[in-house]
């Protein structure tokens, strides 16, 4: 999943004189042509997955012609709003951020795909099309599944811990409170140096994954318990000093992957891990840290956990359904395909024979050896899909002020609440 390079890549693409991108947007959208397909996305995956994979197959040479178009992810919701609402200059088939999927399946303006799921579903990873799912119907696929591991400094480890193998820093890490015991036994040993992490936004995706209700039941907000759990977290470490006090994505949060976070003083501190998905390994640590390769290693961590991923659905009124479903099905779910896409690419697919064929025959140098995809295989099995709703952006947007007011001590466990309650109330008319 090359989310961090969609953008360039859509810089790229209007750069090409307004031409090709421009061209295709809407003007040849629905047209009654059987073999034609308009196919929109914020990723240039796609375009490589048709040209490269898809048009070259001798099953499907010659077959379709694809018009594709490519949108910065941050403006792709706003390109495909007003086309799905009115009916007119609509795509065929287009990409779906995690963001925002949720959003148009729950739209009714998605085309059905659960006859090409029930064709495919025995052989897939469950959680992606449980994301694609609303009300037993599915209505977006994905070729990928991005589960979460923790990322952890191998010589931190060996240094603190004893051993850098995964299995036994699984151990250390096995469970929530097995966590803070060992975030504390880091800054005992290290004399308060080293963190378990650099910043407390690393257990969102986490703790939130391991809700057993959604944001919203009946068009109730429901605090689930690990909500709660969350913010006690983020308070904990915070005030023990067991974290770097910096952001997700801040200039602090890449000095620490590179072994070079300042404290306050200009001391440097040592951070002993991350939690990062699927494509953290490839577009964050190897990007940002090169010089660390082979000093890393990963293991599950306290809870199973999924971040990311690009979704593939069609227009609901689509001329081409059959065409339509073609196309995803193969992206998606064809065996042929997803395997040379892994092997060419080295993303964990969602098809989970591809996966048992070919896991056993990964090392990641930059992980020391350490065979990745299998252990992503493995973690994808505990992800839960269903829990994933239209409106989680807009609810853990006003989740993330609450925790955020709370752990600096700038509003009590209760206010924050009560504040965090009152304004899904306001601006989502949720009742609670």
């Amino acid at each position: 999943m090359k989310k961090l390079v969609a953008v360039a890549a859509a810089v790229a693409c209007a750069s090409l004189a307004l031409v090709g991108c421009a061209k295709k947007d809407g003007a040849s959208a629905g047209k009654d042509a059987s073999n034609k397909l308009v196919v929109w996305s914020f990723t240039d995956e796609l375009d490589g997955m048709i040209t490269k994979y898809f048009q070259e197959d001798g099953r499907f040479k010659g077959k379709y012609e694809v018009e594709y178009s490519l949108t910065p992810t941050d403006q792709f919701p706003n390109k495909l709003d007003p086309v799905l609402a009115s009916g007119s200059g609509c795509p065929d088939v287009f990409a779906l951020e995690d963001a925002f999927v949720r959003k148009y399946v729950e739209s009714g303006l998605l085309l059905d795909l659960t006859d090409v799921y029930n064709e495919i579903k025995d052989k897939m990873i469950a959680y992606p099309a449980e994301v694609g799912t609303y009300n037993g119907k599915v209505y977006g696929l994905s070729w990928q599944v991005t589960p979460g591991a923790v990322f952890y400094r191998r010589s931190l480890a060996k240094k603190y811990l004893g051993t850098d193998e995964p299995a036994e820093v699984q151990k250390a890490l096995a469970n929530w409170d097995k966590f803070l015991e060992t975030a504390e036994l880091l800054k005992n040993k290290s004399n308060g140096n080293c963190y378990i992490v650099s910043s407390t936004g690393d257990l969102n995706k986490p703790f939130l994954s391991g809700r057993k209700d959604p944001w919203v039941v009946n068009n109730k907000l429901v605090i689930d318990p690990k909500a709660i759990e969350y913010m006690e977290m983020c308070k904990t470490l915070k005030d023990r000093g067991l974290e770097g006090r910096v952001g997700q994505w801040s200039e602090g949060w890449f000095a620490g992957m590179k072994g070079v976070l300042a404290d306050e003083s200009g001391n440097t501190k040592e951070v002993f891990s991350y939690f990062l998905p699927t494509w953290g390994l490839h577009y964050v640590l190897k990007t940002n840290a090169p010089d660390t390769a082979g000093d890393w290693a990963m293991c599950a961590g306290p809870v199973g956990y999924r971040w990311g991923g690009t979704w593939v659905g069609a227009w609901a009124k689509t001329k081409n359904p059959n065409a339509a479903k073609e196309l995803i099905k193969y992206v998606a779910t064809d065996d042929t395909f997803l395997e040379s896409w892994a092997r060419d690419t080295g993303d964990v697919v969602s098809n989970a024979k591809v996966v048992a064929k070919i896991k056993d025959n990964f090392s990641e140098a930059f992980l020391g050896g350490q065979n990745h995809y299998a252990e992503f295989a493995e973690m994808a099995k505990s992800v839960n899909g269903k829990l994933s709703q239209g409106t989680d952006q807009a609810v853990e947007g006003i989740f993330g002020e609450a925790v955020g007011a709370y752990v600096n001590g700038e509003k009590t466990m209760e206010q924050a609440i009560a504040d965090f309650k009152e304004q899904c109330a306001a601006q989502l008319s949720l009742a609670n």
